[in-house]
C-alpha cells in the first residue's frame, strides 16, 4: 500500500508566489519573421539604418515648382508657369523645373532637382502646357524630407515592446524583414488520472470516466500568458509511466505543468516522483481552492503541479504560474485585471485565502459589476461563466455589497457580455441568443433566475410555471409551450396520464425544485390528488422516481431515451425533437423579466427584437 503523503503544514499565498516566481526560468531570444512577429515581445532595441522617406518626396498630387517663381500669386493675379515635365511615384526623375517652370508629380513620387516645394491640383489651372498658379507656397511646403518620418540612427522599436501592425508596419519601413524577439516558455503540459480520456474518446461511466479538461483549457491559458504549450499524452495514476512523462517533458520544455495527482491520496504519485527525480520546494498552500499545489525543480527544469478539479487547475494556474509565464515572455501582468463593484454580499470561512470565481456585467451606466459564481471547483460549466478572480485574504469573513474588488481576468482580451440573463433553459431563448453577439446565459431555474434579478445582478431572467409571487422587475414579453410527459415507446400503453406514473411497473424523472417546469408538475399533482381525495404525498410516493431530479430541460427525455426510465417532464418540442411519445398535460407560460434599471440596455433592446421576430 502506497504511503499517503498529507499537508503538514500548509505554505502561506505570499510565500508560494515567491517560490514559484523564483523557479530557474530562463528563456532566450530568437528572430522571426515579420508575418510571425504579432503580438511578440522585442527582445533588444531596434535603430533605423535608413532614413525614412530616403529621398524628399510630394505628399500630395500637383507641380513641382520652385517656391520664389509662386511668391506674387495670387486669386487675382495668377502666376503662369510653363510645364516641363512630369513624374509618378517609382520613377527617377528626368526633369527639374528651371525658373518659371513646374513639373507634374505624383503623391509619393521624388521632388526633382531645384523643386523646393509643390502646389497641390486644387490651387492650380491647367491650359494647353502651362499652368495658373493662384496662391503662393514656401519652401518645403507640401514635401517629406528625407528622414522626416524616421531619421538614420533613431530608435524605431524599443525593447520588451508587443509588436502590433503598427510597429510591423515601422520595421518593414526601415527594411527589417526579421526582428529579435523574446522566446516564448515552452510547457510541457501532462492531464493525469485513470479516469480521464481524450474528448474524441467514448466515455465508460461505469468506469467513472470523464473527458480530459485541463489539458485543453490550460494549453489556452499558458498562450494567453505568453507560452507555447506542448502536450503530452495524459498519464495514468502509475509510478514509471509518471516518471518517464515527467522526465521527458523536463529535457523538452522550459517548464513542465501537471493537473491532477497532488492530493494527499494513495493514488497519487507526483509527490514520490518528485522527491525522487528533482527537489521539492512546496507541497500545500492556505488558498481555496488549490490546497494541494506542489511546485519544484525535475532536473533542473521548473515544475508546477496544479489540482485537478477543471476551475481550481485553472484558478490556481491564473494566481501562481501565469504570472511568471508573462514576466519570462515580456508580458504585462497588469493588463489582465480590472476593478468592479460587487453585487451582493459574499461570506467566508476565515483561514485560508479564498480565490472567488466572478463574472461581470455592466450595468446601465456602462460600469462594471462583479458576481460570485461557485458551483464548486469540480463544475466544469464555471469555466465558461466565470470571467476571473477576486482573491479574498485569509483573515476577511465577507465581502460586502458594493465593494469594489480587484478582478484577475482568465484572459487579456475578455471583455463583458453585451446582455446577461439568468433562468429556464429554454429553447426559444436560446435561438435567440445564437442570433447576438458575446451574449451570456446561466441556465439555473426559475427560482435562481428570479432571486438573482432581485439582488440585481442579471440583465433579464426567463421565468417558467405559475407565479407564486410577483417576479423581481419588469414583465417584457411572454410565450407558451406544450408540457407534459415524455414516455419511452415501451411504456408508451401504460402511461397515459399523470395518475399512471404511480404504476409500479413505471419509473419516473423529474425537474429539479428550482425548475419552473417542475413547479407546474407540483401544481398539477396538487389538483390531482383533490380530484382524487388524496394528498399530495400520496401521489408522490406512488411515483418511483418522483425524486430522481435532473437540471437541464431536455435531461428527462434524454434519460428515458436511454432507455434509464420510462417517462420524464418535458415540453413537446423535446418530444418531437427526439421522437417520442408525449402525453400533454397543459400550457407552461414562459416570461421574459427585465431588470427595471437595464431594460434600455442596448443588449436587451436586441435580444427583445430578435425574440419579438421569432415569436409573433
Amino acid at each position: 500500500m502506497t504511503e499517503r503523503k498529507e499537508f503538514r503544514e500548509l505554505t502561506d499565498p505570499d510565500k508560494a508566489t515567491q517560490v514559484i516566481a523564483e523557479l530557474p526560468l530562463s528563456v532566450g531570444t530568437e528572430k522571426v519573421s515579420l508575418t510571425e512577429a504579432p503580438g511578440r515581445i522585442t527582445a533588444e532595441r531596434v535603430d533605423a539604418t535608413i532614413d525614412v522617406p530616403g529621398f524628399d518626396r510630394a505628399t500630395l498630387d500637383g507641380y513641382a515648382v520652385r517656391a520664389r517663381d509662386t511668391f506674387s500669386a495670387d486669386e487675382a493675379n495668377p502666376v503662369h508657369l510653363s510645364i516641363a515635365g512630369s513624374v509618378h511615384a517609382g520613377e527617377k526623375p528626368t526633369v527639374a523645373p528651371d525658373s518659371g517652370e513646374a513639373v507634374e508629380i505624383s503623391t509619393g513620387a521624388v521632388m526633382p532637382d531645384k523643386a523646393d516645394a509643390m502646389i497641390p491640383i486644387e490651387r492650380v489651372e491647367e491650359h494647353d502646357n502651362e499652368v495658373a498658379v493662384f496662391t503662393s507656397v514656401a519652401p518645403g511646403e507640401n514635401v517629406m524630407f528625407a528622414g522626416a518620418d524616421i531619421a538614420a540612427g533613431e530608435r524605431a522599436v524599443g525593447p520588451n515592446q508587443q509588436l502590433s501592425a503598427r510597429e510591423i508596419g515601422v520595421l518593414s519601413a526601415i527594411g527589417k524583414s526579421r526582428v529579435t524577439v523574446k522566446c516564448q516558455p515552452t510547457v510541457g503540459l501532462i492531464s493525469t488520472g485513470d479516469e480521464l480520456t481524450r474528448p474524441e474518446d467514448p466515455l465508460d461511466h461505469s468506469r467513472g470516466e470523464i473527458h480530459d479538461v485541463n489539458t485543453y483549457s490550460l494549453a489556452a491559458a499558458i498562450r494567453d500568458a505568453g507560452g507555447s504549450p506542448q502536450i503530452y499524452p495524459h498519464a495514468n495514476d502509475d509510478v514509471e509511466q509518471l516518471r518517464s512523462s515527467l522526465i521527458n517533458a523536463a529535457e523538452e520544455c522550459d517548464f513542465v505543468l501537471t493537473s491532477g495527482s497532488t492530493s494527499a491520496s494513495t493514488v497519487d504519485v507526483i509527490y514520490d516522483v518528485l522527491e525522487q527525480e528533482g527537489q521539492q520546494h512546496l507541497h500545500g498552500v492556505a488558498v481555496k481552492p488549490g490546497k494541494p499545489l506542489l511546485a519544484g525543480v525535475i532536473n533542473g527544469t521548473p515544475y508546477v503541479g496544479l489540482p485537478g478539479y477543471p476551475v481550481s487547475a485553472l484558478m490556481t494556474f491564473k494566481t501562481f504560474v501565469s504570472p511568471v509565464l508573462r514576466e519570462a515572455s515580456g508580458l504585462d501582468n497588469e493588463s489582465t485585471t480590472v476593478t468592479g463593484t460587487m453585487c451582493v454580499e459574499e461570506r467566508f470561512q476565515e483561514g485560508r485565502r479564498r480565490l472567488l470565481p466572478v463574472g461581470i456585467v455592466e450595468d446601465e451606466n456602462n460600469d462594471l459589476l462583479v458576481y460570485p459564481v461557485d458551483k464548486g471547483s469540480g463544475a466544469t460549466t464555471s469555466l465558461t461563466e466565470a470571467d476571473g478572480i477576486v482573491s479574498v485574504p485569509a483573515d476577511t469573513a465577507y465581502v460586502s455589497e458594493d465593494e469594489t474588488v480587484r478582478v484577475s481576468l482568465f484572459s487579456s482580451d475578455l471583455h463583458p457580455p453585451t446582455v446577461f440573463g439568468i433562468g429556464e433553459d429554454d429553447p426559444i431563448l436560446m435561438d435567440a441568443l445564437d442570433q447576438l453577439r458575446s451574449s451570456r446565459y446561466l441556465s439555473a431555474g426559475s427560482r435562481v433566475g428570479n432571486r438573482q434579478l432581485r439582488r440585481g445582478i442579471p440583465d433579464f431572467a426567463i421565468l417558467t410555471g405559475p407565479l407564486t409571487n410577483d417576479p423581481s422587475g419588469e414583465i417584457q414579453m411572454s410565450w407558451t409551450h406544450e408540457w407534459g410527459l415524455i414516455a419511452s415507446p415501451n411504456a408508451q400503453g401504460r402511461i397515459d396520464s399523470l395518475y399512471s406514473l404511480t404504476r409500479e411497473d413505471t419509473t419516473f424523472v423529474n425537474r429539479t425544485s428550482d425548475s419552473g417546469l417542475r413547479s407546474a408538475l407540483d401544481t398539477a399533482v396538487s389538483d390531482l390528488a383533490a380530484d382524487r381525495d388524496m394528498t399530495t404525498r400520496d401521489i408522490t410516493t406512488r411515483i418511483d422516481g418522483w425524486n430522481h431530479t435532473v437540471q437541464g430541460h431536455e435531461s428527462p427525455a434524454r434519460i428515458v431515451q436511454r432507455g434509464d426510465a420510462d417517462a420524464g417532464i418535458g415540453i413537446k418540442q423535446t418530444a418531437e425533437s427526439l421522437n417520442l411519445p408525449f402525453i400533454s398535460l397543459g400550457e407552461l407560460p414562459v416570461r421574459f423579466v427585465s431588470n427595471p434599471t437595464r431594460t434600455e440596455k442596448p443588449g436587451v433592446q436586441q435580444l427583445l427584437s430578435v425574440l419579438s421576430n421569432s415569436i409573433f
